[in-house]
């Protein structure tokens, strides 16, 4: 279990390799407001969890847990994003400070229950395949529904 400061580290990693396809110390730093020291010190501690591989000045890499990581921390953002724009129609810009707040702070039993409800007020299909965030397949299962 890595902190929700090393959670951000990861999803940035994800977001620049999908924007430019590949991930630099530099680009980190740049993206997070932060130091190249402090993004080292935060790939060691993440490379020794298996979330990165990485060698001094060589190319930094995702693992597939990383991967996997990053994807739940993003899915675990949109939904509670939805459920503050859409559900309380929340205008867009708090929506998305107030959603990075709190996903920083909610356990995953709590995004599993609040994404059920989120589909079904959408009218998405029913979440009754017990919908678990840490379980891809299932959530690959999830159509969105033409309700008008």
């Amino acid at each position: 279990m890595i902190s929700k400061a090393l959670e951000e580290y990861v999803k940035t990693m994800y977001i620049l390799k999908k924007q430019n396809g590949n991930i630099r110390v530099t680009d980190i730093a740049n993206k997070m407001n932060c130091t190249k020291p402090s993004v080292n010190k935060a790939i060691n501690i993440l490379k020794s969890n298996g979330l990165v591989n990485y060698e001094l000045y060589g190319s930094i890499e995702l693992t597939q847990e990383g991967e996997d990581l990053a994807k739940k921390i993003l899915e675990a953002y949109d939904i509670v994003y939805v459920f503050l724009k859409d559900v309380l129609n929340l205008e867009e810009e708090q929506a998305k400070n107030e959603a990075e707040n709190i996903k920083n702070n909610i356990a995953d039993d709590t995004i599993n229950k609040l994404a059920k409800y989120v589909h079904k007020e959408l009218g998405l299909n029913n979440l009754n395949c017990n919908y678990d965030i840490n379980n891809e397949k299932c959530r690959s299962c999830i159509k969105r529904t033409v309700n008008k």
